[in-house]
């Protein structure tokens, strides 16, 4: 009689959820970078030109130029852990594992390391046969939300044994969301040394072409500011950040808003970053360092750059509470 042959042991069946975030390159040297923006700017849902247009800018002049200057604004805010976004990413997972027992909390990067498509195959092997994929973005943004939604489809699609699959959907208005960044960003501005006179959100900017192509990006930007501003009790500036190319782009940019605001009477600011939620590039170096330089050389006073919402308290309940909502009937309620 034949004998069986010998299968591995189907593991017991575990819920997932996979924390995602934009990305970050290896190392802060030239060639790490070169690698990572290679992997960003060939995404067509972030460079939305066609491809016979763009690769050759990408490769004949922009991966030959960038990398250097990246690389240089990376070892300005590398830490000794590592990057910062993938520091404050380990941590977020850490914490939400405490907060979410019998929960596989992974985290993943839409570029660079660890990607989504590795942290699928080790949540597969782990046994979690329901997966929850969790984009870190408030606001949705094609160029954001659905790429990360994207790289978990494509990972799926290579599998012969799929999990059950959930998206986090955009929390840009949530009463959660904005409870956590009121408590978090008062009790910053409550420490300061001194009263800001403007509160400047800065948000991650977009091609204003997106919006005219229907990207709500935009929109729940300034719905989140607007309720953030109602939930603090004051007024709250609007700005976009992160400009790139020669193409219109979402209004007023926030380095314009830095310059101007001396000049308009206002010599002591805070920004606060309400649409990232980790601190990374974007927030630690190009506005800490040079936007704090832009606006005082421009004859400011005082200027504090707020954190993220981070692995701080607010953002472990936050996202425990949002994340609890969207398993609901996979975990029982608690």
């Amino acid at each position: 009689m034949a004998k069986p042959a010998d299968h591995p042991a189907i593991p017991h069946p575990k819920i997932g959820v996979l924390l995602i975030n934009l990305g970050t390159p290896d190392a802060p040297e030239v060639r790490a970078v070169r690698r990572y923006l290679a992997e960003f700017l060939s995404d067509p849902r972030v460079i939305e030109i066609p491809a016979f247009a763009w690769k050759p800018l990408l490769h004949g002049v922009i991966l030959r130029t960038r990398p250097r200057k990246s690389a240089e604004a990376y070892n300005a805010v590398w830490t000794n852990e590592g990057s910062p976004l993938r520091v404050i990413a380990h941590r977020q997972a850490q914490a939400l594992r405490q907060h979410l027992p019998g929960v596989s909390v992974y985290y993943a990067m839409r570029y660079g390391n660890p990607g989504i498509g590795a942290a699928l195959d080790a949540m597969m092997k782990e046994g979690c046969t329901r997966i929850l994929a969790a984009p870190l973005y408030p606001q949705y943004c094609a160029a954001t939300t659905a790429t990360a939604n994207d790289a978990v489809f494509a990972g799926l699609a290579r599998m012969r044994v799929q999990p059950a699959l959930r998206t986090l959907p955009p929390y840009y208005d949530d009463p959660l969301y904005i409870k956590a960044l009121r408590a978090n960003l008062s009790r910053q501005l409550s420490a300061l040394s001194f009263e800001p006179e403007k509160l400047l959100l800065s948000f991650h900017g977009m091609p204003r072409r997106t919006l005219e192509l229907g990207d709500p990006y935009h929109c729940h930007c300034q719905k989140t500011a607007r309720l953030l501003s109602e939930a603090l009790g004051r007024e709250v500036d609007v700005a976009f950040q992160s400009r790139f190319g020669r193409a219109k782009w979402l209004e007023p940019a926030t380095d314009v808003i830095l310059a101007a605001y001396p000049r308009n009477g206002a010599s002591s600011i805070a920004v606060a970053t309400p649409g990232f939620s980790a601190d990374c590039l974007e927030t630690l170096e190009e506005l800490g360092i040079r936007g704090r330089e832009t606006f005082l050389q421009a004859g400011g006073k005082d200027f504090a750059l707020l954190d993220c919402l981070n692995d701080s308290a607010e953002s472990i309940a936050m996202l425990e509470r949002l994340i609890m909502r969207e398993l609901a009937g996979w975990v029982p309620a608690t």
